[in-house]
């Protein structure tokens, strides 16, 4: 019986795990000796105080707390944290100075091949790339703040870049001064949720090939262009804001060569170009506001069975402008702000078509340079009579039931 009570007792040793320990690290200590030393599943607890590391390498589950912001100073010598692993937890640091390099992409935090991670609560600064995942499943990207202060678009990477990732969430995040705020490709099945992205030198937020995503809630706020959507299907794009990005080639979305998508919910307020579409088809357009904008749509004559519905068109230089005699996509229950028509049965829907292509819009996408023209008393006189015996702008692009007032889209039955 004794050696049997021996024998179980070692089973139950052998068996269940030992309790997880908290590493405490000061100034002066190495995080990667600490890391190296660490077994699977501890906690690295970082005092408050100053690191002089780089290329610190995470190839077991750990998890990394800061106290009060630690910095991990990479002394632009490259990356700073380099993560291989499964079930890694990085809360509560920052880092600052990577190396500037496009050959290695040198990040603040770069994830390799890795699953179930979280990244929350981190301050990055003065990195090329902000955080860099490849290959990466299941990851939570979550609280942080990434602030560049480069120039130009070449002297930064993006902020938070994900390449052939999936199953992720990237929410509520402060993105600021990078190339791309957040940066997609090849990526499906993430959701990007109420982060600010402001300033950065090229796109808020840019999809390449990267299907059945989302993106809620987020402001996109004076960047290049706000955000470029390419080559993708299936993105639901819903109550997000896209404000003020001014530009040459800005607008507030980009859209090409998308397909089965849904813009839903959305305000694009003072952009030069609302939504620009190219190769784009068979996406839902509805309670979307457009306002103040120089273009509130572009909307190019490769695009069909698109539908425009029950969207508020306010105080845009141009509501819809295209490139081609022939548009096959729908427009139905819009609010236009310069629609002149009645409605005799009070049903609040006019009682004739509105055509929101005027002539001009036409003329300045084959003339870019008469836009100086407009206001003048020429355009208005064209306009007038375009409406008269239309001739130029597409037949086919009509609004048949035009609301009569905007709709109040706080309301449920607007």
């Amino acid at each position: 019986m004794k050696a049997t009570h021996i024998i179980i007792g070692l089973l139950l040793i052998w068996f269940i795990p030992t309790q997880a320990a908290i590493i405490e690290l000061k100034p002066g200590n190495s995080i990667q000796e600490a890391i190296n030393q660490a077994a699977e599943g501890d906690t690295l607890k970082i005092l408050p105080g100053i690191y002089l590391e780089h290329e610190i390498i995470i190839r077991k589950p750990l998890t990394l707390i800061g106290v009060d912001y630690p910095t991990i100073d990479a002394m632009d010598k490259g990356n700073v944290i380099i993560v291989a692993a499964e079930n890694v937890h990085i809360e509560g640091l920052r880092i600052i100075k990577t190396g500037k390099s496009n050959l290695d992409d040198s990040a603040g935090i770069k994830f390799f091949d890795s699953k179930n991670c979280t990244i929350i609560n981190n301050r990055l600064e003065q990195t090329f790339f902000g955080l860099h995942f490849s290959n990466s499943s299941n990851l939570t990207i979550k609280n942080n703040t990434l602030i560049s202060v480069a120039e130009r678009e070449f002297q930064t990477g993006n902020g938070i870049h994900l390449w052939k990732c999936k199953d992720s969430f990237i929410e509520n995040n402060f993105i600021q001064g990078h190339r791309d705020g957040i940066y997609l490709e090849f990526v499906t099945n993430t959701e990007s949720n109420h982060n600010m992205v402001l300033e950065n030198k090229r796109y808020g937020l840019h999809f390449m090939f990267s299907h059945e995503n989302s993106y809620y809630k987020n402001t996109f706020k004076r960047n290049g262009a706000g955000v470029a959507v390419m080559y993708t299907r299936n993105v639901i794009m819903k109550e997000n804001i896209f404000e003020e990005n001014w530009g040459a080639s800005a607008y507030g979305i980009l859209l090409k060569d998308i397909t089965d998508s849904e813009v839903i919910g959305n305000i694009f307020r003072k952009n030069t170009i609302g939504i620009y579409m190219e190769g784009s088809s068979r996406t839902i357009f509805k309670r979307n506001e457009f306002n103040q904008n120089g273009w509130a749509i572009k909307l190019m004559a490769s695009c069909d069975q698109n539908t425009f519905e029950a969207n508020n068109f306010l105080g845009n230089t141009f509501d819809i402008s295209t490139n081609g005699s022939v548009v096959l996509n729908t427009l139905t229950k819009n609010y236009w702000d310069k629609y002149e028509g009645y409605d005799l049965n009070k049903d609040r829907i006019g009682d004739i078509p509105y055509r929101p292509i005027n002539l001009f819009s036409v003329i300045v996408e084959k003339i870019p340079s008469a836009v100086i023209l407009w206001r003048s008393f020429l355009v208005t006189l064209l306009d007038r009579m375009e409406k008269v015996i239309p001739s130029i702008t597409p037949e086919n692009m009509i609004d048949h039931s035009p609301k009569m007032n905007p709709y109040d889209f706080r309301t449920a039955n607007s």
